[in-house]
């Protein structure tokens, strides 16, 4: 017996919505998901509205008055002082850029000093001289490093269904850190401090996919930089921008330091899809799929078109016949990893996890980790059905009593220890009971496997 998957991403508490800086109550009650907090920072648009008309397909600027809140609670200037200063960022967590040149590390980098086998961190000093010579810093991975920015990617990621990325640019008065280009991804644009004069032209290759960087096509965007603009504005903070992958952009500070993030969202496409057909379409047992396993004839030259001819007509066929076993599951278990690699669950505290452990009760009380994936399923065992709890970190056995406290848990759920195996709420009446001392074993469980956290 098997249970579905249960995927938790969308479950946020009220504070957790609370924490995106937007209101949580009102007439209509306590903010959900559905409401999509993290996006209505990055967009004046209405979600529906923004999905519809604009995702993918243009340019659309938001102006501070029009946002619910700034971008001052997830960086600042400040912010990049200490980030380079005393958190001992090692490269490619930084990079410098300059006249749309890329500085070798080697100009903003040294060794970490005695007893640190190091050799390529920030050298702060370098990069006030660099600063101050015009260059651009880029902060890198912010999403990994920098709390407030965690928080935000995390939620935007959930609100968007598309992976999150977000880079810090940092560039002193009147100087550029990159001339016009494309980027391969969608991008929100947040100003943070100071004023950002930006140009918007027109792709020149629509829906760039991920191996076509603007390079290959640097003298059509050359050309297509130099005509009238879509869009000519000046970013001031709290006003936030949203381009879509192929659109050109080239940004000038003005008259003080500028600093804005980037939120990179690395979308999801139909070429995803397709790869994952293909990669599956010669697997199946069918004659079809057995007829495009097969090896072309002996002597075969593939680079005569005559030679390939009637194997070509073949394999089209074979394709043909073979697409119609083509089921959406298989698709969706093929970029499970894929999806797994792109997203991570909240950041964990060993320290409190452990000191959690040690506390246990039966009033503990727990929550499931943000945004931790996990998918639960029913195995056999000599002592009666486990309950199996996947995610993309560990694998995890539990007692099947547990099971309908697991499910409250992925369902956003608040569950005290004492809770867990409680009969009124399983499913399962042949689980079994468990005694007070198996309920403190499955939260300690749920809590030293970082798959809860507590309350």
């Amino acid at each position: 017996m098997a249970v579905p998957t249960v995927v938790p991403t969308a479950a946020r508490t009220v504070a957790q919505v609370a924490d995106l800086g937007v209101a949580t109550g009102g007439a209509d009650g306590p903010a959900t998901a559905s409401d999509r907090p993290a996006l209505r920072r990055c967009t004046s648009l209405e979600p529906d509205r923004f999905a519809a008309e604009v995702w993918g397909r243009t340019a659309s600027l938001s102006r501070r008055e029009d946002l619910p809140t700034g971008f001052g609670d997830l960086f600042s200037l400040d912010a990049v002082d200490e980030l380079v200063s005393t958190h001992g960022l090692r490269t490619p967590f930084l990079r410098v850029a300059k006249d749309g040149r890329t500085l070798p590390a080697s100009r903003f980098t040294r060794g970490g000093g005695v007893g640190a086998t190091i050799t390529d961190q920030v050298a702060d000093d370098a990069l006030a001289r660099l600063f101050a010579d015009g260059c651009t810093i880029v902060l890198q991975g912010l999403h990994r490093i920098w709390g407030p920015v965690v928080d935000l990617a995390q939620a935007l990621m959930a609100d968007l269904g598309h992976p999150v990325q977000v880079n810090a640019y940092v560039t002193p008065p009147q100087s550029q850190g990159f001339g016009a280009h494309y980027d391969v991804h969608d991008v929100f644009v947040l100003q943070v401090a100071g004023e950002k004069h930006w140009t918007i032209h027109a792709p020149v290759r629509d829906a760039p996919l991920r191996d076509e960087p603007w390079a290959d096509r640097r003298a059509a965007v050359e050309r297509q930089a130099a005509g009238e603009p879509l869009l000519d504005v000046t970013l001031r903070p709290g006003d936030a921008l949203y381009l879509p992958r192929g659109f050109l952009h080239a940004a000038t500070a003005l008259g003080g330091t500028s600093a804005h993030l980037t939120v990179g969202v690395h979308t999801w496409t139909r070429h995803h899809l397709l790869e994952q057909v293909v990669a599956g379409l010669a697997r199946g047992g069918s004659d079809a799929a057995s007829a495009l396993r097969a090896s072309l004839p002996l002597g075969v030259d593939v680079t005569d078109p005559a030679s390939i001819a009637d194997d070509l007509q073949a394999t089209v066929d074979a394709l043909t016949a073979v697409l119609a076993e083509v089921r959406a599951q298989d698709v969706a278990r093929r970029l499970e990893g894929q999806a797994d690699d792109a997203r991570r669950a909240a950041p964990v505290g060993p320290m409190a996890q452990a000191r959690a452990v040690e506390a246990v009760d039966l009033w503990t009380r727990l929550r499931w980790r943000p945004y931790l994936r996990a998918r639960l399923d029913v195995e056999p065992a000599d002592d009666g059905a486990r309950l199996v709890v996947r995610t993309p970190e560990t694998t995890v056995r539990l007692p099947l009593a547990a099971r309908a406290a697991v499910e409250r848990l992925l369902a956003g759920e608040v569950v005290a220890a004492a809770e867990i195996g409680d009969l009124d709420a399983a499913d399962d009446v042949d689980a079994g009971t468990l005694t007070d001392l198996d309920r403190l074993d499955v939260a300690r469980a749920l809590l030293r496997q970082a798959l809860a956290v507590p309350a």
